[in-house]
Order: C-alpha cells, then sequence, then structure tokens
C-alpha cells in the first residue's frame, strides 16, 4: 500500500504525497541545549531516525534537518548559575548530545542549524512581518507577533480564539496589545548576550528561530515537519503563523508527532524524583535495548519507562541476538530477495501504515521462531536466509547492528566480574568434570557462574554463554 502518515493538523492518517517525486523534505526540532539530553529526547531523537532509514530503505531521496536551540532564557540563566558564557555552556551539551546520540545509534541529521548561526535569517524574517502589519514594536523594546492579524490561528492544535485569550496572560514588563500575541525579539540589556538589530540590542524569540531555520534550508514549504508532542502549541502553532504570514505560502504538509514517555505511569519531572538523562540510563542498559524499548511502541502512543519494561525489552532484544548466534558472518539480505518474503511484507505493511514499528518488530518475532525452528530442523540454508533477513530488517529500524557473541557476552567484563578468559576456563573445567561422570563438580561450576550472572546454554554444538 502507499505510505500512510497520521497528519496532526487534519488529525487523521493521510497517503503521502511529496512535493517532489521521490523526495522528503524533513524538519524536526531538535533540544534545547541548556542541560543534558533525557529520555523522552530520546524518543523523538530515536523515532524519527528509524523513520529516515525505512523512507531511505525504500528508496526516498531524503533532506532531513534537526535544528539546535543555542541561544534561549534557559541557556542564558544556566550559564549565569554556572558562571560561564554561554556558548560555552551550549557546546559542552552540544557535544553531549551527540555522543548520546551515537550510542544509541542516532545517525546524524543532513543539517544541523543552530539558532546563532541565523540571527541575519531570523532579523530578515521579523521584518517582513512587520513591513506586512503582523508584527509591531513595543514600548519596552520587544517585537512581537499580531495574532488577530492570523485568522488561522489555532488550526494545528485546535484551539478557538476565546479560548486562547481566556488562557493568555501578559508578564510584569511585557507591551502587548493582545495577551495572544508573542514575542519574536526580546529586548536586552547590553551587557547580556545578544545582538544589534533595527530595535536595538536583543536576542530572538524561540519560535522565530525554527521559522527561519526551516525556511532557509528547505524552503518556504516542505513535506514533513515534526517533534515532540509538547510542541504542538504554541510553538509549532506559532510557527505556521510566522512563517505563512511571512511567506504567504503553505508552510507544511504533514505534521507529526512523537507520543510522550512517562516513567512509571506519571510524568516526567525532576521535581517528582523521576527524572532521567539519556547517559543516566546508558550507564545501566545497553544502548540497543533502550532503542528497542522506544521502537515497541507506536511513534504516537505514551510509552511507560519503567524497569520492568527495560527488562521486556532486554529480553526481546536478547532473544533476536540469540537466533543470531553463529550466523555473525551472514550478511544482511538485500532489497530485492526481502521482497519476496512474507516477513518483508509484513513489515513493510507495519511501516507503511504511519510508521508502525510495533508491528514491524511483531513480524521480527515470528521470524525469529522460524528461524529457531530451522537450527532446530538442521535445515542449514533456510537457516541462513532467515538470519540475513532477520539482520536486514532489524537494520533498518537501527537495531541487531553487533556481532551476536559480541553482544550475548556483554562486551567488557563488569567490575569485579568473571573475563572471558576466566569463562572459557571454568566452561572446559565443567565439560572435564562431566567427561569424566563428576557430576557435582560440573553442577557445582554451573551455580557459581550463574551466581556471576553467566547463563550457560548447552547443544549438540557445545556449550555456549552469555552474560544475564
Amino acid at each position: 500500500m502507499a505510505l500512510q502518515l497520521y497528519n496532526t493538523l487534519t488529525r487523521k492518517k493521510e497517503t503521502f504525497r511529496p512535493i517532489e517525486p521521490g523526495k522528503v523534505r524533513m524538519y524536526v526540532c531538535g533540544n534545547t541545549v541548556y542541560d543534558y539530553a533525557h529520555i523522552g529526547h530520546a524518543r523523538v531523537m530515536v523515532a524519527f531516525d528509524a523513520i529516515v532509514r525505512y523512507l531511505r530503505f525504500q528508496g526516498w531521496e531524503v533532506t532531513y534537518v534537526r535544528n539546535i536551540t543555542d541561544v534561549d532564557d534557559k541557556i542564558i540563566n544556566r550559564a549565569a548559575d554556572n558562571g560561564e558564557p554561554f556558548l560555552d555552556l551550549t557546546r559542552r551539551m552540544i557535544d553531549a548530545q551527540h555522543e548520546d546520540e551515537r550510542a544509541l545509534r542516532v545517525q546524524p541529521p543532513d543539517i544541523e542549524p543552530r539558532a546563532t548561526e541565523h540571527i541575519d535569517d531570523i532579523i530578515a524574517m521579523i521584518r517582513i512581518l512587520m513591513d506586512n502589519h503582523y508584527a509591531y514594536a513595543a514600548d519596552n523594546g520587544d517585537v512581537y507577533y499580531r495574532v488577530k492579524r492570523f485568522p488561522e490561528y489555532g488550526q494545528l492544535s485546535g484551539k478557538k480564539p476565546d479560548e486562547l485569550l481566556a488562557g493568555a496572560r501578559v508578564d510584569v514588563g511585557e507591551s502587548k496589545e493582545d495577551p495572544r500575541d508573542f514575542a519574536l525579539w526580546k529586548a536586552v540589556d547590553r551587557d547580556a548576550p545578544g545582538w544589534d538589530s533595527p530595535w536595538g540590542w536583543g536576542r530572538p524569540g524561540w519560535h522565530i528561530e525554527c521559522s527561519a531555520m526551516s525556511t532557509a534550508h528547505l524552503g518556504d514549504t516542505f513535506d514533513i515537519h515534526g517533534g515532540g508532542p509538547d510542541l504542538v502549541f504554541p510553538h509549532h502553532e506559532n510557527e505556521i503563523a510566522q512563517s505563512e504570514a511571512a511567506t504567504h505560502k503553505h508552510y507544511v504538509h504533514y505534521w507529526m508527532h512523537v507520543g510522550a514517555v512517562r516513567v512509571d505511569d506519571e510524568k516526567m519531572s525532576k521535581s517528582l524524583g523521576n527524572f532521567f538523562t539519556i547517559r543516566d540510563v546508558l550507564a545501566r542498559y545497553h544502548p540497543e535495548v533502550i532503542r528497542f524499548l522506544l521502537l515497541s511502541s507506536h511513534y504516537r502512543s505514551p510509552i511507560n519507562y519503567s524497569e520492568d519494561n527495560l527488562r521486556e525489552a532486554k529480553n526481546g532484544l536478547e532473544r533476536f541476538y540469540t537466533a543470531l548466534r553463529g550466523f555473525g558472518q551472514v550478511e544482511p539480505a538485500g532489497r530485492e530477495s526481502l521482497g519476496r518474503s512474507d516477513y518483508w511484507q509484513r513489515f513493510e505493511s507495519a511501516m507503511d501504515d504511519d510508521f508502525n514499528s510495533r508491528e514491524a518488530i511483531a513480524a521480527l518475532y515470528d521470524l525469529v521462531r522460524d528461524l529457531n525452528t530451522a537450527v532446530r530442523d538442521e535445515d542449514t540454508e533456510k537457516a541462513r536466509s532467515l538470519a540475513a533477513m532477520l539482520k536486514a530488517l532489524g537494520q533498518v529500524l537501527g537495531l541487531l547492528m553487533e556481532d551476536p557473541e559480541v553482544y550475548l557476552k556483554g562486551g567488557a567484563a563488569p567490575a569485579g566480574g568473571l573475563s572471558d578468559e576466566e569463562i572459557e576456563s571454568l566452561i572446559q573445567e565443567r565439560l572435564d568434570a562431566r567427561k569424566h561422570r563428576d557430576f557435582t563438580r560440573a553442577d557445582r561450576i554451573r551455580d557459581e557462574l550463574q551466581g556471576q550472572g553467566i547463563v550457560l546454554e548447552d547443544s549438540r554444538e557445545g556449550t555456549t554463554w552469555r552474560r544475564a
């Protein structure tokens, strides 16, 4: 079937029709880099990474832009608290984010613009909005967007003008014509981080940054705009208003938003003590386990982050790698051979249905079952073919990228744990004991290894092991 996308703007699934045949232009709102990226950010990164991987595997030419907000009130305040220049803070946080992405096998976007690199574009767009009377300079030196001039405001979020007016507020020091108006340019003191502009020394508002960066790299109209669940309003609503008022063109054809991450069925919050950075989780779980967990739900569905769900993801991924054990050197199947398999048909159908990675992974579980059956039946040719398919389909989602032996043995030994060499030596002692029918000694060695978190698996081919 043709690729179907759920469009937040129309609130329904639609057949994807790109502006240019065979090409996809996509912009995703990235992080505001004042702190380490958290598990909610990881969900957005991984979801859109899997989407881009699938589109490219299917032959689409994708231009993927994901921005970085590197100037913002939160950044300025955090840098001041730290006693460091704000550019030093953002540089450290960007480097840390890139480390987290690499660990999670998130491929870098084609273009990663930073707000501080697009000040001229931002100022130019504000000037156009002012010339067209969609913006005004207030008495306090700020520049605001005039919401009442854009009758379509609220179309993305479904919020009505009266509702917006009732929920709006005017902070102390603001000089808005209308409480719904929002800042495009913020006046600041000369000793604060900022830039010269026609309206004086200041810095851009958050919303105008993405309008300027997206149109600078993808044009006035592009195919897909994505982001986290909290961005629908006001951020993306404001982007539409700014961009369409400035260009007089339809801004984005398809809006995609990732579901929220909850922790033990509660909203993630520092005040609740359930806030986890990506590196917090990476210290305790293999990166592919985290990725597997995040892809085991449909990207639009809320996901519950919990120890039970992480363990379940670990067990599921371990099942896949165990099935691939002995096939580490098999090359992933090519697109042509995949196209003839029922597994691919199910996988493709799931991903074409609004990138349903949950159903795609379900197809892989059936593939694993049949691979294990082929191994038990000693049907070597079929087993190798199925292993090649499993590798290929897993890698479309950014999974099963490691050698199975390396993954299952857990890499380096944990602190105070047995080394690979010590484990192999004990396994040989156990084999010798069994050969001499000293089953008490053999069982004692097995129990010793189990106590160290080493799982032994005996078969006709010998004994293999993995770290639990």
